[in-house]
């Protein structure tokens, strides 16, 4: 097949045409833009515009409206999403591309409501940015000059007359700036605005675009399914093919050694051509931290059509098994059980032209580095890239796979289920080869929506009708027959098919949402109380540093409650909650930067609390995936990472509490610590655990060591004792933790050190000293290496790079006296595709550098002037 690539640069008009084409009978129509030409801030002209893209990335780039994450400037740009937009273009097509061919237009994802004309005339319309336009072109398309013209309709004006003409309302949550209705749409749900993002209602191309030409017909879809058979695998691999008209084709498969080449015959229009192979020397695929990750290259050819997929070769099951405490819930893969660590996915960027390839590397590669072997595809976002499952294939990466529906209810209309039926087709077709991939499920939250809204509490069994034609007629039917072989959720939060028990306060079976702590405003102990069999959403908030924060503030607004930085706050209680934790565990702070600083090392604390102790309650608990690992613009929000790419504390923290060996403290009950041993390994791993109750002038009150042994893929009990017992008062000492199991030679575990602290009462209850921490930074090889001491005590000791991306080795540590730390921090460029900061002059030419000297010294003179140090007594007088 020959192809023209429509990729490049493209003309962007303001319209006020309505969308062509005709939609189905039963379907609402609607009018035109709300926008016009006279909107604020509206272009005067034609602008460029680059495809793939976005609406509102083209017109920020040519200067038509402000970057809308700076400042308020989002409300001043909610008029590009109620505006009709045209984008076009003309190219030239050579004779043989259409002479005695087949020719057709391929668009991976238009967004959301379009028509494409060509040369004039409507081809074809889409209503569903999750799935794929195909249309035959015939004679359409000529030889020489052509213009395509795709007409995108406002996504708001098209939500609004969908909702007047619908036959009851279908409520949707409400957030403080958003898009009404976006639950009508086949749309990325959380561009409409969420508690964590903006209201950008873009419009665009996303993914390949082009012109096809064939002679006989083209692969729309490659398949496979894996099967173990004793030491051997079987690959069922199934070929969609559309011929134009009958023939006897060869028919070519390839992959880990076994192939086949014969002829199949084929008849005009869609075709599933079936095959088995046999592949007795392929090695299985591993989550990380339970082993590799091979992969091997499956091609296949039909007559001159070829497509290359990576495929790796793993069993995996979901085992629901009932118990004493209910129904347990886990993954097994390979016959080994996992316990599932990670996090929350959202789209890299509020705009999709700045989701770039880079971003997404960085954001894996940085959850892989914390310990990660799972993370949640949320379904308010968008089906990821193939470049995203790729990654995640090889990395080891589970992938909790929602699909894209949110938090709402939604239409059980012949129209939508239509078109969602399409969007499923596609999706899994496209995903079900990877090995990752571990669970379809259908939705976030909406069995719970069906309790939140007035209207569906009044008539609860017409819309869990509704919900039902969705959620399992449709979404669940279609996952069961194209992917039998993979695990089906009915949605999440869940208790399994056809149990409607509240996930989020049942923690006996499924997977479970907590949000107590947060929500309800609850202390960090009430993780203690909850015992979840799988959680896959709980989270506490955080402001981001300080660096992040100047790219969206200025300096008079750098005060938690100054209007521009509750604009990017939009959680409704967000600020209160993140307040009034504090006044509960600390004392307050001095400084706007040093608030910053104690609201990401209480959201550490609140996910360390959380995970150490169910991952303490193995196997009861098997999985906790935290909300949420990115995010989409710098704001307050529950991330790990911050927009810029910056490492928040927790998400150093979470590289140790993830840790396939760790040793876990709590007091849980309140009267008796306990240390147990984690360990999620095959091996058992004995070891040294030494005990230390420390005053804060760091004398030892209380001493232990012991040998141990950390029982394999359990968690192991190993040291307890009532605080009554203790030599001192809680709030006079803490417990230091150490762990040290050695390595072994060639092929053996490696060596593992631990470090963990544990305060008996809350921190602002405890007379900390101010401890003096002297600091060296120096270069070796490309990296900085910091070294630290201190004269006492110090906690949450916190490093930060200031303007200067990179990742520290560790951060977020206790530096006791006589037990200095060498911290290594690796530099990284800026991340592509991200709004530049807006910075002073001082700060610019500080980050200049200078001219005749090396780049490490250009480099290490950099992170010197920006690096700073917290720590818990730092903050206060």
């Amino acid at each position: 097949m020959e192809r023209i690539d429509l990729a490049g640069s493209w003309t962007l008009t303001q319209g006020a045409a309505r969308c062509g084409g005709e939609p189905p009978d039963d379907a609402p129509r609607a009018g035109g833009s709300l926008g016009g030409t006279g909107s604020p801030g509206a272009p005067g002209g034609p602008l460029p515009m680059r495809i793939p893209g976005d609406t509102y990335t083209a017109l920020i780039d040519s200067g038509a409206i402000p970057d809308p994450y700076y400042g308020t400037r989002e409300l001043d740009t909610l008029w590009v999403g109620r505006s009709d937009w045209l984008i076009s273009r003309s190219l030239t097509v050579e004779p043989a591309f259409c002479d005695g061919r087949h020719v057709f237009l391929y668009a991976d994802s238009l967004d959301t409501c379009a028509e494409v004309r060509l040369n004039g005339t409507a081809i074809a319309e889409s209503r569903n940015m999750f799935a794929p336009l195909r249309a035959e072109l015939g004679e359409r398309l000529r030889p020489g000059e052509n213009r395509i013209e795709i007409l995108f309709r406002s996504a708001e004006a098209q939500a609004r007359t969908l909702r007047e003409r619908l036959p009851y309302p279908l409520p949707h949550t409400v957030y403080p700036v958003q898009s009404p209705h976006r639950n009508l749409l086949r749309k990325v749900q959380c561009h409409g605005g969420w508690d964590w993002g903006p209201c950008l209602m873009v419009s665009g191309v996303y993914g390949p675009i082009y012109l096809g030409s064939c002679s006989l017909g083209r692969i729309e879809y490659v398949t496979t399914e894996s099967r173990r058979i004793g030491r051997a695998w079987q690959l069922a691999v199934e070929v969609e093919y559309f011929a134009y008209e009958q023939a006897r084709v060869p028919l070519q498969i390839a992959a880990g050694g076994a192939s086949l080449d014969r002829r199949v015959e084929v008849r005009p229009g869609a075709n599933r051509l079936a095959e088995v192979l046999e592949l007795p020397d392929v090695e299985p695929w591993w989550p990380a931290g339970y082993g590799g990750q091979p992969l091997y290259t499956l091609s296949v050819a039909v007559g001159d059509e070829r497509r290359e997929l990576e495929i790796g070769f793993r069993t995996l099951d979901l085992i629901l098994e009932d118990d004493a405490a209910g129904r347990g819930m886990s993954f097994v893969v390979n016959g080994r059980r996992v316990f599932c660590k990670g996090a929350n996915w959202i789209p890299t960027d509020a705009l999709p032209a700045r989701q770039t390839v880079e971003r997404c590397e960085r954001l894996l590669a940085d959850a892989a580095a914390a310990n990660m072997n799972m993370l949640r595809v949320w379904g308010g976002g968008q089906y990821e890239s193939e470049g995203f499952y790729r990654l995640c294939d090889r990395k080891g990466i589970l992938v909790w796979q929602d699909f894209m529906f949110s938090c709402s209810t939604y239409p059980a209309e012949p129209w939508f289920l239509d078109t969602v039926a399409g969007e499923v087709s596609h999706q899994v077709k496209r995903l079900k080869h990877h090995p990752s991939l571990a669970i379809w499920c259908g939705n976030n939250e909406n069995l719970g929506a069906l309790g939140w809204f007035p209207e569906t509490r009044d008539n609860l069994e017409r819309y869990r009708r509704d919900y039902e034609r969705l959620n399992d007629e449709v979404v669940g039917a279609l996952v069961r027959e194209l992917d039998p072989g993979r695990p089906w959720w009915p949605g999440s939060p869940s208790a399994g098919p056809g149990d409607y028990t509240d996930n989020w306060h049942d923690d006996s079976k499924g997977d479970m949402h907590y949000w107590s702590v947060w929500h309800e405003g609850r202390s960090f102990e009430a993780y203690y109380e909850v015992v979840p069999r799988f959680c896959s959403e709980f989270g506490f908030q955080s402001f981001p540093s300080l660096d992040t924060v100047r790219r969206y503030a200025p300096e008079d607004q750098w005060n938690v409650t100054s209007p521009v930085m509750e604009h990017h706050q939009r959680s409704p209680r967000g600020n209160t909650v993140i307040v009034e934790t504090m006044s509960r565990y600390f004392r307050l702070p001095e400084s706007f930067e040093d608030f910053l600083y104690l609201s990401q090392v209480q959201q550490a604390l609140a996910i360390k609390t959380a995970v150490e102790y169910w991952r303490s309650s193995r196997p009861r608990c098997m999985g906790a995936l935290y909300w949420q690992l990115n995010d989409l613009w710098p704001g307050a929000s529950w991330s790990s990472i911050e927009h810029s790419g910056k490492w928040k504390p927790v998400h150093y923290a979470a590289r140790r509490f993830f840790a396939p060996v760790h040793v876990a403290a709590h007091c849980a009950d309140g009267q008796t610590l306990r240390v147990v041993g984690l360990n999620d390994t095959a091996q058992a791993r004995p070891g040294r655990l030494h005990l230390r109750l420390l005053d804060f002038a760091g004398h030892a009150r209380l001493e232990e060591e012991m040998a141990v042994e950390l029982a394999a893929e359990a968690a192991t009990p190993l040291w307890a004792r009532a605080v009554r017992d203790l030599p001192v008062r809680p709030e006079e000492a803490f417990l230091a933790v150490r762990f040290l199991s050695e390595g072994g030679g060639k092929g053996a575990a490696a060596a593992v050190a631990v470090h963990n602290e544990l305060f008996l009462v809350p921190y602002k209850r405890c007379a900390l000293p101010r401890a003096e921490i002297a600091s060296r930074i120096s270069m070796e090889a490309d990296e900085a290496l910091i070294e630290l001491a201190s004269d006492l005590p110090a906690f949450f000791v916190t490093l930060d790079s200031g303007a200067v991306p990179g990742v520290f080795t560790d951060n977020l540590f206790a530096l006791l006296p006589g037990e200095p730390r060498s911290i290594r921090f690796a530099f990284r460029a800026e991340p592509a595709g991200g709004p530049a900061p807006e910075r002073s002059a001082a700060e610019a030419a500080a980050s200049g550098g200078a001219g005749g000297r090396s780049a490490g010294a250009d480099l290490l003179e950099r992170l010197a002037a920006s690096l700073k140090l917290f720590h818990l007594r730092g903050t206060y007088r």
